[in-house]
């Protein structure tokens, strides 16, 4: 795992981005296309303003997403498919060769679970683009995360740690607003991708961070897996970089 400590969000924002779009120039050049998760949240923001103005040639880059909430309609504003269309898909240039969104409020979960499954199941990702949560969540897989499941999209329970971050954001009114369940990218399938891209700026996610980094890989600190993908980057401002030891924020 690589770690680079930039000196603000925007730094960070603009790094994160430029990594991911080599990646995915380096895809388009071998393969004639790509394959792209993208993630959401406050963490992401700076991140996917760059991607959008990097020039990729979008025509030829699927999107799939981490995470959607169960029953949230696509217009709420804490929707994931309502803020990537808006963040992302309205700023492209061109429309991109897929957008594989999460329904989230579909009729049959499972159903929609299954669809899901099918689509990526098929595709080689060349970037998956995420964040890490207070809790030490990877997607929306809380801890204890389940570190075996080959499933690639899967429904999980929210824990109060999740929920009360998602109303902190300021995207849900109340805690008891906040949706107890979602459609999550599992551990072993974000674990598949070629490249992994993390964002995670302010202090908010400083001891999260430290987790991550520091101490054992564990369920119980699901981002900690991301230590044994072989090309993995995550991507710090000072603020998050804080409780480092001096050696981990080499």
């Amino acid at each position: 795992m690589q770690i680079q400590i930039h000196p603000d969000k925007a730094a960070l924002g603009r790094a994160a981005a430029d990594e991911g779009a080599a990646a995915l120039r380096e895809a388009l050049a071998a393969r004639g296309r790509a394959v792209v998760i993208l993630a959401t949240g406050a963490s992401q923001f700076d991140m996917l303003e760059n991607l959008v103005a990097s020039g990729l040639d979008w025509s030829r880059i699927s999107i799939f997403h981490l995470d959607e909430y169960v029953g949230l309609p696509v217009t709420h504003p804490a929707s994931f498919r309502k803020y990537l269309r808006e963040r992302v898909l309205a700023r492209l240039p061109v429309p991109p060769a897929g957008f594989h969104a999460i329904d989230g409020d579909a009729a049959d979960t499972g159903a929609e679970i299954a669809r899901l499954n099918a689509l990526i199941a098929a595709e080689t990702v060349d970037v998956c683009f995420a964040g890490i949560g207070e809790n030490g969540h990877l997607a929306f897989n809380d801890p204890p995360a389940d570190f075996d499941t080959t499933v690639p999209f899967l429904r999980v329970r929210l824990d109060d740690a999740c929920r009360r971050q998602q109303m902190g954001e300021g995207w849900f009114p109340t805690l008891d607003d906040v949706p107890a369940e979602a459609i999550s990218m599992s551990i072993r399938e974000i674990l598949r991708a070629r490249r992994l891209v993390l964002s995670v700026p302010d202090t908010r996610k400083a001891e999260a961070v430290r987790a991550t980094v520091e101490a054992a890989v564990s369920p119980e600190i699901p981002a900690s897996i991301i230590r044994n993908h072989p090309a993995c980057s995550l991507h710090l401002d000072r603020a998050s970089a804080a409780l480092l030891a001096p050696e981990g924020a080499a």
